[in-house]
């Protein structure tokens, strides 16, 4: 695939709104778009999917490794690949790594970056000239090849933005000011696309108003995976990797309703390469399918806490865990997996009662950041003294037993009390860590629920 990075000078500057419509205006082109995610965040994404129907890939150099981000691009599935950065383009919490400017390198795509010229003309071509220098000075082989006007009016300011830029950056065009361009937010970011996405006259009005001739003019050939990578894929592919799952291997149940809805498309491949996946609905009222190991994904459990404290799925859950069926629970699936829940509002919720915490939702976030966690014993994603990579970004905080069990110790990260993360109880495993397929924990764990 062919394909561009969509990063922003900034935060808050419309990334969003703007990989939305750039996907709308391919679609409308009669091109197949696969929109894919600079970093972990799993709510953008929810977006990319609701606009084109297709799951977005997860692009984190932190989390999957060189290779393992150009094997993930590689696997998407379109004409034109749209990547959505993260924060600002030379952004990282000061690691190279965690940067949109460092997945556009790795993948040797061109950058059209976001600039919001609601107040601007001629400085919105001196900043994006800014950027584009800052490059070579900041040692990023990158390109910023074209501009994207957020909130810019058309005539005379549209006019002039274009006028004033260089010949080496091209003007793809602007993102009307319309206040149905906007997406609520909550605690964690925007609301998930599934609730609240952008409708199809917003996005077409958007979308009006960009070049798809020069976007495709920009577009280029990402750098492909090294041979041994690829040919593994291929495999993993040939085994049953496929959207419809495999029939073979154990079965795993997976939470997936509106409380568990933070999953990797790689994860769910992974899975489904591997084993049978069982989707079930707790806050719907499921009960927990005939299986031989449960995923609860993370996701807001916290909004749903009613549902799930009379949930019979989690219930059973908690009775088959006591008797040693394998248990994975990451955030939200950690919040689930606890004794209890407090809400925001101060209302307290029976949960699963499997692992010894108490936890509370807070008014601000408690940990934001890459993660990087080393085993202190064997558990169902690593060996002791492995270790493994992800992400965290949690409101809420966990009041642990004085005789709880912790399974890894934490080199990066906040985990659940600064120093440890991943509670553990007979052959369950709690984290606040989100890890991606390329680490290598879902095969463990599969390997778990065969009885390894």
């Amino acid at each position: 695939m062919k394909g561009v990075v969509v990063a922003g000078t900034a935060s808050g500057v419309g990334k969003t709104v703007a990989t939305l419509a750039v996907c709308r205006a391919l679609q409308r082109e009669g091109r197949t778009v696969q929109p894919a995610k600079a970093g972990p965040d799993f709510i953008d994404p929810s977006h990319h999917t609701a606009a084109t129907w297709r799951a977005s890939r997860t692009l984190d150099p932190w989390m999957q490794g060189v290779d393992g981000l150009r094997e993930n691009y590689a696997r998407g599935d379109g004409d034109v690949c749209v990547v959505e950065g993260m924060m600002g383009l030379y952004d990282g919490a000061g690691d190279p790594d965690t940067s949109t400017a460092r997945v556009a390198e790795l993948l040797g795509l061109p950058v059209v970056l976001v600039v919001d010229a609601s107040a601007g003309m001629e400085s919105v071509a001196a900043t994006a000239l800014g950027f584009k220098r800052y490059a070579e000075h900041s040692g990023h082989d990158i390109d910023v090849a074209g501009v994207l006007a957020s909130r810019a009016h058309g005539g005379r300011h549209e006019q002039g933005i274009e006028d004033a830029l260089p010949d080496d950056i091209a003007y793809l065009g602007r993102i009307p000011p319309r206040e149905d361009l906007t997406i609520p937010e909550r605690h964690l970011g925007l609301v998930l696309g599934e609730e609240e996405s952008l409708t199809g006259e917003a996005l077409d009005a958007a979308a009006d108003g960009l070049d798809t001739d020069r976007l495709l003019d920009v577009a280029r050939a990402a750098t492909p995976p090294s041979e041994s990578v690829e040919s593994a894929s291929s495999r993993a592919t040939a085994a049953g990797d496929t959207a419809d799952g495999s029939d073979d291997g154990p079965r795993i149940a997976v939470a997936d309703d509106a409380a568990f809805r933070f999953v990797y498309p790689a994860t769910r491949e992974r899975l489904r390469a591997n084993a049978t996946v069982v989707p079930f609905a707790p806050t719907a009222g499921d009960d927990l399918p005939d299986c031989d190991a449960v995923y609860l994904p993370g996701g807001y459990p916290e909004l749903h806490a009613n549902a799930l404290e009379s949930s019979p799925g989690l219930a059973t859950l908690a009775d088959r865990a006591a008797n040693g069926l394998p248990v994975l629970g990451e955030c939200g699936g950690l919040m689930a997996l606890a004794e209890s829940l407090t809400t925001a509002e101060g209302d307290t919720y029976e949960m699963a009662g499997v692992l010894p915490a108490d936890v509370r939702m807070e008014d601000r976030y408690q940990a934001l950041d890459h993660v990087e966690l080393e085993g202190r014993e064997g558990v169902l994603t690593a060996d002791a003294g492995g270790t493994l990579r992800g992400h965290e970004f949690h409101y809420s905080s966990a009041t642990v037993a004085d005789d709880a069990r912790f399974a890894f110790d934490v080199v990066r990260g906040s985990g659940i009390d600064g120093e440890h993360d991943g509670l553990t109880e007979y052959r369950t495993l709690g984290t606040y860590a989100h890890v991606h397929a390329a680490s290598g924990a879902f095969d463990r764990f599969v390997a778990a629920a065969e009885g390894g």
